[in-house]
């Protein structure tokens, strides 16, 4: 039976897929970003049912430039009538590819998207500042500006530590926190929870860096990694990763005709922070979309960039951290950057379609200090 308060332009994922997460440099160092790419499209779309796809959306922030949606989108064989859109807002373009697909159905621009992201981190180009004349060599550069420097335009791990510190997140927690995102990746790995998500690339079958030996004593012999006398850690942080991640996104109507379950969006929204303090962008965000649905969600996806940054976040919220990545998060998969965000939503629609979860929410922080959050419905 149809929903009545539910209108027929209502956005919904019917499919989710995603590439293993290789540590860079390791088991997909020589994997592009349109290969990673392809091979998660290709598999969303043969589960989607779509007979045709209005555009191709992809987050990626490293390079190597030009389109690689577009790119990724013909060496999947979309054919050359799908166009391709490549979006950048660092660690939350994955994401907020998926919320522009799901404007574009809602706004009726059309009716088949494949929205996500890739980031290989492993093939990235490097960067370079023009020199002023021939007498000068190129000076390399490993990231551009997220804020202006007068503003303040810190680096991650230095922020994290702030945000930590300011929220009274010790580093017992955050070593907890990081534990158990491991000890959860690894049951999932070992019960097979990720298989039906997954897709092969190159031989690679299975995500390469959540560790069975990561518990809180080792985790405690980790020294600080980015501040004097702070409290965020290698092992406490997420790794630099190679992967991609696909949602098919439809309207509620065409779901309906397909016949299979899905999820569908009951909130989204976008906001800023101060960049000084870029983990805690998502708090506003959070707060926001929960508010719109006046929905408690069951299960949360949040891109653990480091644990005390998303304990900062979930405290803030009032949600319970241990309702955080029930099967491990980017602490021990991986953080893709320009593919996490949607990463997030493959592990949401998998959990809520396999463990029946109602509502879900997916959101993170990134650079700059933007937070994005989306709240999602289990329809059957």
């Amino acid at each position: 039976m149809t929903d009545p308060g539910v209108h027929p332009h209502t956005p919904v994922i019917v499919a989710a897929r995603r590439t293993p997460v290789g540590t860079a440099g390791g088991s997909l160092r020589d994997v592009a970003v349109d290969r990673l790419a392809a091979g998660a499209l290709e598999a969303a779309l043969g589960d989607s049912g779509f007979d045709r796809v209005d555009d191709v959306l992809l987050g990626n922030t490293r390079g190597p430039g030009g389109n690689p949606a577009r790119v990724a989108a013909l060496r999947a064989g979309l054919g050359h009538g799908t166009p391709g859109t490549t979006v950048d807002r660092q660690c939350a373009s994955g994401l907020s590819t998926v919320v522009t697909a799901a404007d574009l159905v809602a706004a009726g621009a059309g009716k088949y998207y494949l929205a996500g992201g890739a980031e290989s981190a492993s093939t990235a180009p490097w960067r370079a500042r023009r020199p002023r004349d021939a007498a000068e060599p190129p000076v390399f550069y490993s990231r551009a500006p997220f804020a202006p420097a007068e503003i303040g335009d810190p680096d991650m791990g230095p922020a994290a530590d702030l945000v930590a510190a300011e929220a009274g997140i010790s580093r017992a927690r955050q070593d907890r926190f990081a534990a158990r995102s491991h000890r959860r990746a690894v049951e999932a790995q070992r019960s097979g929870a990720f298989e039906a998500e997954l897709v092969e690339v190159n031989g690679v079958r299975t995500d390469e860096r959540p560790r069975a030996g990561f518990g809180e004593r080792r985790l405690a012999r980790f020294p600080p990694a980015f501040t004097a006398g702070g409290t965020v850690t290698a092992a406490n942080s997420c790794g630099i990763s190679d992967g991609a991640a696909v949602v098919a996104v439809t309207t509620e109507s065409e779901r309906r005709g397909l016949g299979v379950p899905g999820v569908r969006l009951l909130a989204r929204e976008t906001s800023g922070a101060d960049p000084n303090r870029l983990g805690l962008a998502a708090v506003p965000a959070m707060r926001s979309a929960l508010g719109a649905t006046g929905r408690a969600p069951d299960v949360v996806e949040f891109t653990e960039a480091f644990a005390g940054q998303v304990l900062a976040c979930t405290d803030a919220v009032g949600i319970d951290e241990r309702a955080v990545s029930p099967d491990g998060g980017a602490i021990a998969l991986g953080h893709p950057w320009g593919a996490s965000g949607a990463v997030l939503l493959v592990r949401l629609f998998h959990r809520m379609t396999t463990h029946g979860h109602r509502v879900g929410m997916a959101a993170l922080s990134s650079g700059g200090g933007i937070g994005v959050a989306t709240v999602w419905e289990l329809v059957p």
